[in-house]
């Protein structure tokens, strides 16, 4: 039996019948066309399906949505636009920390949460704030560049 809820999705409301058992990413990807949440391993170990729900970044693969009433969801999407990318998605294209990107959208949802809670992280804070996202690419080298480059970018 499906369930009524009404959640904001990158700044828009949008009131969505869905069923218990539907998760975040299938009804952001499937439902709301926002495909740059990826689904892949179903467990909440990868980080590819992070994103910001108020304020924390959330693994949207084992997130029911019927959990999102009144919640505020953003994805990639919603960060920055095309013409104005958002300081860290600016960093992370500046330091190479991008490779394949299928694991990018996550990693830079991530960091944005991380920074806007602690806007001068050590390296092991910020190792810590990004431990759930996996990156088969990088060797991580360019996401802690991307990471300590957002930092500048951020800071008033």
């Amino acid at each position: 039996m499906a369930v009524e809820i009404t959640c904001t999705v990158n700044g828009a409301q949008h009131v969505l019948q869905v069923e218990p058992t539907e998760t975040l990413v299938d009804t952001l990807r499937l439902r709301l066309s926002l495909t740059g949440v990826k689904k892949a391993c179903g467990t909440g170990d990868c980080g590819s399906c992070t994103v910001i729900v108020d304020g924390e970044a959330l693994r949207s693969c084992i997130l029911l949505t019927a959990s999102m009433q009144g919640k505020s969801v953003i994805t990639i999407e919603g960060l920055g636009t095309p013409d104005k990318l958002h300081p860290v998605q600016e960093a992370f294209i500046e330091a190479g920390g991008i490779q394949c990107g299928f694991c990018t959208p996550g990693m830079i949802l991530a960091t944005k949460a991380m920074l806007d809670k602690n806007p001068k992280p050590s390296d092991e804070e910020v190792k810590d704030g990004l431990s759930g996202n996996l990156c088969r690419c990088t060797g991580y080298t360019k996401i802690l560049d991307a990471v300590h480059k957002a930092v500048e970018k951020m800071a008033p």
